[in-house]
């Protein structure tokens, strides 16, 4: 009998995150996601938000203007929806309607405001889109700018999802650092991260790995700052998924890394190739939570996955 093939349709998702809005376009065909476009840009949401718990207006302005602008392009791409989520800063906000009502003036869509479990489920469906990772017990890591989801799984099942506070902007804004950062700063925020992990996550993973799989756990990265990790590594000055998405980045390749990076002032980090110039900041807590957590629990590699939460909401 001849397989009929599963009708398309166009789809957009625009994620609106801590540090920056990104937008995937794409060709859906039952559980098959085909990216046709891919843009994100650095707003930086969570700027100065975290002594108050509330959004600024110029942070919210840029992210209202951003959204706008990635809806008139779903719109040129005759996606037949658009939807928009917001994860970390918009679900923590005391003045989270601020932002939504800034979104919908500009631009005419609702946000919907999802929670650390969904975006933990979200990236772990995400992430399971491609064969890459499939067939292995994976332990998924998504760094954002505010939050940091961690989850267990192998093929189809996922065993647990967490979201953690903690992320590259929200780690930023609890350390101030000289340019370039000293040794001594350095090893304030390894102290921090060492005490994080081992407080609240290691205890979580340990308890789920021992019931888990007898198998070694792949350790995958998600989102911008596994990718441009990746992207330094290979010295790529635009996006490869495929380049990256093979790439497996040693714990010496990323201590190499970070070590680099936390010894350059910024305008020297802006000119590494495959590092973005507008994540020259936020790279340095970037790279210290994936050396801090291969270090802690023993990773010896990382695999970097380009497709997020978006590529599962891109789905439902």
């Amino acid at each position: 009998m001849q397989r009929v093939p599963m009708p398309s349709q166009r789809r957009a998702v625009i994620d609106v995150g801590t540090n920056s809005v990104k937008l995937l376009v794409a060709e859906v065909a039952g559980r098959l996601v085909d990216p046709l476009l891919e843009q994100s840009e650095q707003t930086r949401l969570g700027s100065g938000f975290y002594e108050t718990n509330r959004l600024q207006p110029a942070t919210i302005a840029r992210t209202a203007r951003a959204v706008a602008e990635f809806a008139r392009k779903s719109a040129e791409w005759s996606a037949v929806s658009t939807r928009v989520i917001a994860t970390s800063a918009a679900r923590d906000a005391l003045n989270q309607d601020e932002l939504l009502a800034a979104i919908r003036s500009a631009s005419g869509l609702a946000v919907e405001v999802i929670s650390g479990e969904q975006e933990a489920d979200w990236a772990f469906r995400g992430v399971g889109s491609t064969p890459v990772f499939a067939g292995q017990p994976l332990l998924i890591v998504d760094v954002g700018g505010g939050s940091t989801q961690f989850i267990l799984g192998e093929g189809d099942r996922q065993q647990f999802g967490h979201s953690f506070r903690l992320g590259t902007v929200r780690l930023m804004e609890r350390l101030s650092h000289s340019d370039p950062p000293t040794p001594d700063e350095w090893e304030r925020c390894r102290g921090m991260l060492m005490d994080f992990f081992d407080q609240q996550i290691r205890p979580v993973i340990d308890s789920e790995q021992r019931n888990f799989s007898s198998r070694a756990v792949q350790l995958v990265g998600t989102g911008g700052t596994a990718s441009v990790l990746a992207r330094i590594e290979l010295s790529l000055v635009s996006f490869d998924r495929d380049r990256i998405e093979a790439l497996r980045l040693t714990r010496a390749q990323l201590r190499r890394q970070r070590e680099r990076l936390w010894s350059l002032p910024q305008g020297e980090r802006k000119k590494i190739a495959g590092l973005p110039m507008d994540r020259a900041d936020v790279i340095l807590t970037g790279a210290a939570i994936y050396e801090v957590l291969m270090e802690l629990f023993g990773f010896p590699d990382l695999r970097v996955s380009t497709r997020g939460l978006w590529f599962a909401a891109v789905l439902d």
